[in-house]
């Protein structure tokens, strides 16, 4: 999958995906276990295309590599390439890509005693209280990080 680059603003740097190039991957038909090892299966389920597992609104989705340590805690690391779904209506608990007087930050949305904050997932900041005097919008909805080890 390609990504094309789309708008760069302080913090991130959008993309939008490239359906153009198909890539079927093997997918292995077993688990992993993460604890004690298990005898390997000796086969391979039909192939695994990425665009249909990861992306379920394809013109509503976009990339957006993240810049900034706020969001480690969640699993989200400066560099990181997060897949967000414009399509989807945001709720309580979700990460999104907001806009914020004019400036792009993933966070993750808490709604508390019926006032929203913008919470970071890092000790060292601060959650952002949205106020009816700011210009705010959820921009999209974080469904995925892409994330090296």
């Amino acid at each position: 999958m390609e990504l094309k680059k789309i708008y760069t603003s302080k913090k991130l740097v959008f993309y939008s995906p490239s359906f153009e190039t198909k890539l079927d991957i093997n997918f292995a038909g077993f688990s992993v276990p993460a604890g004690f090892p298990s005898p390997a299966d000796d086969y391979l389920e039909p192939k695994l295309d990425l665009n249909q597992f990861l992306i379920k609104h394809p013109s509503a989705t976009f990339f957006v590599r993240v810049q900034g340590e706020s969001m480690i805690n969640a699993g989200i690391h400066n560099g990181d390439i997060l897949i967000v779904d414009r399509a989807l209506e945001p709720k309580n608990g979700d990460i999104a890509v907001c806009v914020i007087d004019g400036e792009f930050t993933v966070k993750r949305l808490q709604i508390i005693e019926n006032e929203l904050y913008l919470a970071s997932e890092n000790g060292d900041f601060s959650p952002i209280k949205v106020t009816e005097f700011q210009d705010f919008k959820v921009w999209g909805v974080v469904t995925f990080v892409i994330h090296k080890p």
